[in-house]
């Protein structure tokens, strides 16, 4: 088949889950979806039918963040979705807030453990604790070396790290080590871990073949592509390729494969949806190394040309780490060499004369 001539299909059509309620998307699998407080106003969250040491009950696939609104939503859940079985386990995908922030609340709750991959959970348990003096002035110095000045932005960028342990608060005290290649049975099924790097430290999306499922988290998403940025933590990184190369890992799937997306909608499509989020990125690198070839360029200087709408201080904060990680992608690439200013900033250009 014509991959350019396919299309992505939502087998559920327009169909959602009622906030307290749940879907079945496939015998055993149950979609349900909970609010969130950002433009981005949702999270999809999986329970799987399953069985552990001869007790019925279900795993649970994501979390929500930690909020009154989340909590009461969960207990309408456990009143009314669960058919009287306990949780018996929680897997996150990754550590952002809307997918781990209330992994210890529902842990403590039920007396199970967390399955999360080793990175996800280290970071996670770091950027739950207030950032130190150090830390804001590592954030501060990174984002002027890419011509970010503006106090007022920088400051949001600081507050930024902080909201994280308003939504994530704790972390449970032990997990379960997810790596790569990992095989879980839930339901009398197997579910293979994919790893997946440049959105967050270690992602795990679950892939249960033998059902024609995908569980993607934040990497497979049907109508955005997932942020992927550098941050200050580490200056150097290059997400963009470390993305674009874990999605291929989602290639020998079948692509008639039932993808479940952390966002949207479930879908059939997946190797579309591959082509198109690598034709996304390759399209926006082209844009900013035809303007690197007429001017030096900083990731402030690339937001114009990567985002077309008015960005608020919020989106900045992504914005301006995508920004810098398309340059990186381009300069890891060798298509634009990278030398730092009189004033301290790193500047992009095309090497091509």
């Amino acid at each position: 088949m014509n991959s350019s001539k396919q299309t992505l299909v939502y087998p559920l059509g327009d169909h959602l889950p009622e906030v307290g309620s749940t879907l079945e998307v496939a015998p055993g699998v149950r979609w349900l979806r909970m609010p969130l407080p950002f433009e981005l106003d949702h999270i999809n969250l999986w329970l799987l039918a399953d069985e552990l040491d001869g007790v019925q009950g279900w795993t649970v696939v994501d979390c929500g963040i930690d909020d009154a609104n989340t909590r009461a939503h969960w207990e309408t859940l456990f009143a009314t979705a669960l058919e009287g079985r306990p949780i018996l386990r929680v897997i996150a995908t990754h550590m952002h807030p809307d997918h781990l922030g209330l992994a210890h609340w529902l842990c403590a709750r039920w007396q199970v453990p967390l399955w999360i991959s080793a990175a996800e959970y280290l970071a996670a348990a770091k950027a739950t604790h207030s950032p130190d003096p150090a830390s804001l002035q590592n954030a501060s110095d990174f984002c002027r070396s890419h011509g970010l000045s503006d106090q007022k932005a920088i400051e949001h960028m600081h507050y930024r790290n902080a909201f994280y342990a308003q939504l994530t608060p704790r972390v449970p005290p032990c997990y379960v080590r997810l790596q790569a290649g990992d095989t879980l049975t839930i339901g009398g099924a197997r579910w293979r871990c994919i790893g997946g790097f440049g959105h967050s430290p270690e992602h795990m999306a679950l892939a249960c073949e033998e059902r024609g499922l995908l569980i993607g988290g934040d990497m497979m998403l049907p109508r955005i592509s997932t942020n992927v940025s550098v941050y200050e933590t580490e200056p150097l990184s290059n997400p963009v390729q470390q993305f674009l190369d874990s999605i291929d890992q989602l290639a020998p799937l079948a692509e008639e494969t039932l993808t479940l997306p952390s966002h949207g909608k479930p879908f059939r499509g997946l190797h579309h949806r591959i082509q198109q989020l690598h034709q996304h990125h390759q399209e926006r690198l082209a844009e900013l190394e035809q303007a690197c070839t007429e001017r030096a360029l900083c990731a402030v200087d690339a937001l114009g040309i990567l985002f077309k709408r008015p960005l608020d201080d919020h989106q900045l904060t992504f914005a301006f780490g995508e920004a810098v990680a398309h340059l990186h992608a381009l300069w890891y690439a060798h298509r634009v060499e990278r030398q730092k200013d009189s004033s301290g900033v790193f500047r992009f250009r095309s090497q091509v004369v």
